[in-house]
């Protein structure tokens, strides 16, 4: 029997904002443990929460770019569980009365572009952190009460590769929109994977299990992987597959259970007596709408449309938002998609990944490379020279001029200037001329390679082609 796999996933994305969902506790990684806490987010007896009024505002700003349904009114309710990490006792979350529904992620497949649809988006609290160490486990309590957004899919993933697909294409969105820095080495973006297997052909959805707490695309692809090859073995052995929520050990390579049957019921939520309810207002909406930036997906499409780029060079420039935007520039102050694009995927991402800086931090700004891309296009500069003065440019503020006179001088493409060295280099070279003559136009390039030796390499190509045609025929 073969089957087919079936994934949904929800994503928690920590919102960037400069304090935590219902106190005034500053939000930042790396902080000596248990040092960014107040009563609120202890959970002491007698605090009042209020709602980060930035956090709901990025809520509402994602939920509005992914095409949700936003409700008109909502509001908080108590998840309660005990975990040693949790003050509380209970996380403030949102159960019945979400304050957004519906809404998609497009996706990129082999069979073209899928809709991966949405179940919901909602704000709650992220828990504590445990630590631990060979003497036990230790408590930190510094990421309680830090604001997160929830978003859940559809089970519409069909593949692990989709899975992938999907979180790198909503994490392009949330970076666009700076709701979330989406630093998955600090957690900022955590991903549960829901996941079943059926027979193919079948409606009905198969037991599935859940997998918690991964924090790299690829953990995810390989967890779902090995999650829904475990689960295919144990069908076909004739086992039953146990609703269960998972651990995925990296290291391993392989998941192990953390609890079995776990329902919303289980959680006891009830409706956060502390909190007021959220009407929504209409004209803030509006106003969000209209400040929306373009979306990576459009802007994908953009690229490809206005600058004749390839799926793939518009696809690497708009993974960075920042990236997208320095090409852009560089490209209109050019004049030239395509030379630009090739620029920005290949010096410039090698620069800013062997530093491992920003673009914001890239030693040549659109501005200056856009002068020496001016030079290579006119002709008054080679490919290859111009690579030399790019990493010239890296680390010397002197001007174009001055860094191309350095080292050796532009280009070469007056004819007149180019002949009488093709005519020495005839002289010089008179057997390769004969066998040329004799039919062996691969010596060509041997005659070609002596006149860009004269020319200390700053021949343009071209024209020191055009010119060794031109004698040949001449009987020069």
């Amino acid at each position: 029997m073969e089957y087919e796999v079936v994934v949904g996933l929800e994503v928690h994305a920590q919102l960037a904002t400069r304090t935590k969902m219902f106190c005034g506790c500053p939000v930042r990684f790396g902080e000596r443990p248990n040092s960014l806490v107040c009563p609120i987010c202890l959970g002491l007896p007698g605090v009042l929460p209020v709602v980060n009024e930035s956090a709901y505002h990025m809520s509402l700003r994602t939920a509005v770019a992914l095409g949700c349904e936003l409700a008109s009114f909502t509001k908080f309710d108590r998840k309660n569980y005990y975990y040693p990490d949790l003050p509380k006792n209970y996380q403030i979350s949102q159960y019945d009365l979400p304050f957004a529904e519906g809404g998609s992620v497009p996706i990129s497949t082999p069979g073209g572009e899928k809709s991966i649809r949405l179940v919901r988006v909602h704000m709650e609290e992220d828990a504590g952190k445990l630590v631990h160490t060979p003497l036990g486990s230790l408590v930190d309590l510094n990421r309680a009460g830090t604001p997160l957004m929830e978003i859940v899919s559809e089970p519409d993933l069909s593949s692990p590769e989709e899975a992938r697909s999907y979180l790198e294409e909503l994490k392009r969105m949330l970076e666009y929109l700076e709701v979330c820095d989406c630093n998955m080495e600090e957690g900022s973006l955590r991903c549960d994977a829901n996941l079943s297997v059926r027979p193919v052909g079948q409606k009905e959805l198969g037991v599935k299990t859940e997998i918690k707490n991964m924090n790299s695309f690829s953990g995810v692809e390989k967890a779902l992987t090995y999650e829904a090859g475990r689960q295919i073995r144990t069908l076909v052995a004739g086992g039953v597959i146990e609703q269960a929520t998972l651990l995925w050990h990296e290291d391993r390579e392989e998941t192990s259970v953390m609890r079995t049957k776990e329902h919303a019921h289980d959680y006891r939520y009830f409706p956060e007596p502390d909190l007021s309810p959220i009407v929504l207002d209409a004209k803030k909406v509006e106003q969000i709408r209209g400040e929306l930036p373009e979306l990576p997906r459009t802007r994908w499409q953009r690229f490809q449309a206005d600058y004749d780029l390839s799926e793939y060079d518009a696809e690497v420039l708009i993974r960075d938002r920042a990236l997208a935007d320095y090409f852009e520039d560089l490209a209109g102050r050019v004049g030239q998609g395509k030379l630009a694009a090739n620029w920005v995927t290949n010096q410039v991402s090698a620069v800013l990944n062997e530093r491992k800086i920003p673009v914001a931090e890239c030693p040549v700004s659109s501005d200056r490379l856009s002068e020496l891309l001016l030079r290579v296009d006119s002709g008054d500069l080679s490919k290859g020279m111009a690579g030399k003065v790019f990493d010239s440019m890296l680390g010397s503020d002197a001007s174009l001029d001055q860094l191309i006179e350095k080292l050796g001088g532009g280009q070469i493409s007056d004819p007149d200037t180019l002949r009488p060295l093709v005519e020495e280099v005839f002289g010089e070279q008179a057997k390769i001329v004969e066998d040329i003559r004799g039919g062996k136009d691969k010596a060509k390039n041997a005659l070609f390679g002596k006149v860009m030796g004269k020319t200390r390499g700053r021949g343009n190509p071209e024209v020191v082609r055009g010119l060794i045609e031109e004698l040949l025929a001449s009987g020069s």
